[in-house]
Parts: C-alpha cells; sequence; structure tokens
C-alpha cells in the first residue's frame, strides 16, 4: 500500500492518482468470491467493485495513519484497557 500511495505522489506525471489506483487495484487487493461467482449480475458487481474502489482510495490517502507504528503501538497497548 505505501508503494501505491508513493504512486499517488506522482500523480502530476503519471495521471495515476489514488482514485485511478484504487479503481486499478481494488479488485485485486480486495478480491471477492461473491462478484466471481455467477449469482451476481453485471450491475451488481459493478457496485461491489465500486465500493472496494473508495476503501482503496481512503486506505491510500491515510496510509501514513493506518501504517503507522504509532498506531500499531497504540492499538496494541490499548487492546487489554476495553476489555
Amino acid at each position: 500500500m505505501r508503494h501505491l500511495a508513493r504512486l499517488a505522489d506522482y500523480c502530476s506525471i503519471t495521471n495515476m492518482h489514488s482514485k485511478n489506483l484504487a479503481i486499478v487495484w481494488a479488485p485485486n487487493l480486495l478480491r471477492s468470491k461473491q462478484i466471481e461467482s455467477a449469482c451476481f449480475s453485471g450491475t451488481a458487481a459493478f457496485m461491489e467493485v465500486r465500493i472496494q474502489s473508495v476503501v482503496v482510495e481512503f486506505i491510500l490517502n491515510h496510509v501514513d495513519v493506518l501504517f503507522s507504528s504509532k498506531l500499531s503501538s497504540v492499538i496494541r497497548d490499548g487492546a487489554g484497557a476495553w476489555s
């Protein structure tokens, strides 16, 4: 994810900003067996992929926060406090 976020930094050169990268990569990063099954119509599959791309775009736009070591330590240390 950090690599894709870094690619988005060069969007002025490549025109691959986080939204475009999310559209391309979301179906591979968040693969869904439901979409691959025959029971999904074209419209339903499109909506599912659209949701996936929004999620990936959010992750790319917030990769520094979501994958920071500080957040990991807060989650790890705070996990016992909630129980």
